[in-house]
């Protein structure tokens, strides 16, 4: 007979009060919400309205209506980013953000493209694209990790910059090493030297506040089914007007010919791209409302008691593993990375699932991701934070690891 496993001479730990919002499986500790995020019961009932309100008289829904729907939604992402309502573009994802911008460009050959080595790689993967695509060359900059503070990377990535670079992707936080990095002191920097910024904030609505006006970027992407909260299928490209011309959608449709009217061909051309289900960027002026009204203090507040947990959570796993914290708590919004302290095979996300990560959520029902890494080369661990976890889930992490890992 095998032996129990943890979660068998344990009770589960319990999630938060407010955890009665989802509808997250209660035989599951869910502590990746920085994955693909996780959507309130109350906000997927809100999406179903408006498939069935598109279902029940769909010509009129899309010709009629749905600009109308969708300037709704533009206008209350404008009112939490601070920014024009007319210079969004309603995408399905941040990755698409990502290709929309990089695919629209043009670049001369021998032209730099600036990127850390922390990126989300499936954003690398589009730039190594359209850099061999044009003969552009890629300038890869190292970030340390574990990392003494945001000076450290910023003057990094500065160093990187030559007279030949036009563009620079940089992130609000990083998918991998889940580092808050200083990225309104890096648009600055980099727009003031004539680089372009594509600010890939997928980690970012929802997380950290962002004020696009103010901030500058020439383009700013974000997941709004992240830490937003709204359905699957929602995410906004910012395009500052000065470089709207350039830049069209991956669909191009009838929005490329429509008369201008009183609005602009970027507008035209982002909310036409061919029939596509709009139910999600629908929901996101009810899921900003529902969301903030959770918690007393709103927005603000909901960053910062995410941002307490995940420090929290931090500490009690390099506490009962015996490692240390690699960044400042500043680097820390709502995920938190660590490397453990043991070796051993690891998988490629996506592809080939970890042992480790197996072990956590089929023997201990933790969903949590694990992988290796080569920059630097570890084994790692990520942790989230959201409204509905609770400090006992990353104790129960704590013992499960220290369990599996002999320590």
């Amino acid at each position: 007979m095998c032996p129990p496993t943890l979660a068998e001479v344990m009770d589960l730990p319990q999630r938060s009060a407010l955890a009665r919002h989802w509808q997250l499986d209660k035989q599951c500790v869910f502590l990746n919400h920085g994955s693909f995020g996780a959507t309130p019961i109350a906000i997927l009932d809100e999406q179903r309205k408006w498939q069935d309100l598109l279902e029940a008289e769909p010509v009129r829904f899309y010709e009629d209506l749905a600009m109308e729907f969708m300037r709704d939604s533009r206008r209350s992402l404008a009112s939490m980013l601070q920014c024009d309502a007319d210079d969004l573009a309603l995408i399905e994802n941040a990755t698409s953000g990502v290709n929309t911008v990089l695919r629209s460009l043009v670049f001369d050959k021998g032209d730099e493209i600036l990127v850390p080595d922390h990126a989300y790689q499936a954003c690398r993967n589009t730039i190594d694209f359209v850099a061999e695509r044009w003969g552009v060359k890629v300038v890869t900059v190292n970030i340390p990790f574990p990392i003494e503070g945001p000076t450290v990377a910023f003057d990094a990535i500065m160093a990187g910059v030559t007279p030949r670079t036009v563009l620079a992707m940089i992130d609000t936080v990083t998918s991998p090493t889940g580092l808050l990095m200083p990225f309104e002191r890096l648009v600055q920097a980099l727009e003031e030297k004539g680089v372009a910024v594509m600010l890939d904030a997928a980690h970012g609505i929802g997380m950290v506040p962002l004020a696009l006006e103010e901030l500058g970027a020439s383009y700013t992407t974000s997941n709004c089914h992240k830490w937003l909260c709204a359905p699957k299928g929602s995410a906004f490209l910012h395009v500052r007007k000065d470089r709207q011309h350039l830049i069209h959608p991956l669909t191009i449709s009838h929005g490329m010919t429509f008369p201008l009217g009183d609005t602009t061909r970027f507008r035209h051309e982002f909310d036409w791209t061919g029939t596509r289900d709009i139910s999600a960027a629908c929901s996101i002026p009810a899921t900003v409302d529902y969301m903030q009204n959770m918690v007393d203090g709103g927005w603000p507040a909901i960053m910062q008691l995410n941002h307490d947990l995940a420090i929290e959570g931090r500490n009690i796993l390099c506490e009962r593993l015996g490692i240390d914290a690699p960044c400042p708590e500043e680097m820390v919004a709502c995920i938190a990375t660590l490397e453990l302290p043991e070796g051993g095979e690891a998988g490629i996300p996506l592809h080939e699932p970890d042992p480790l990560h197996k072990v956590l959520q089929d023997k201990y029902r933790i969903q949590v991701p694990v992988w290796s890494w080569e920059s630097p080369k570890g084994r790692y661990i990520r942790i989230s934070a959201q409204l509905y976890n609770h400090v006992g889930e990353y104790h129960y992490l704590a013992n499960a690891l220290a369990v599996v890992l002999n320590l």
